[in-house]
């Protein structure tokens, strides 16, 4: 089955950086877009960046140029990169696809990784 495994979440200062890694398997992951959510405590959950397989991107407004999303098809990993991040980042992050490789359409998500800023 589809699985999705993200790492690289942590504990970082203002102003620091961090990259988020999320590996998929059971699917070809070329053929699928990828995209990353965030959840913070209290909040509903919302969109941060996607990528298509053509490499399309689109960012959510907060990102303002801090965030790059990209995406390794040798690898079956897509990853965000977090710069100048702030304490209103503070969210369990999410990455998540599409299963367009095998026509069914369905989506998936990984179990989430921890970011926490601090000021």
């Amino acid at each position: 089955q589809v699985q999705l495994v993200e790492s690289g979440g942590g504990l970082v200062q203002a102003g620091g950086s961090l990259t988020l890694s999320c590996v998929v398997s059971g699917t070809d992951f070329s053929f699928n877009p990828m995209l990353w959510y965030r959840q913070a405590p209290g909040k509903e959950r919302e969109l941060v960046a996607v990528i298509t397989t053509d490499e399309e991107i689109h960012y959510a407004d907060f990102v303002d140029g801090r965030f790059t999303i990209s995406r390794d098809n040798a690898k079956n990993t897509a990853y965000l990169q977090m710069d100048s991040l702030k304490p209103d980042d503070t969210a369990v992050y999410y990455c998540g696809t599409e299963d367009r490789a095998s026509g069914s359409g369905d989506d998936y998500w990984g179990q989430g990784t921890q970011v926490t800023v601090s000021s």
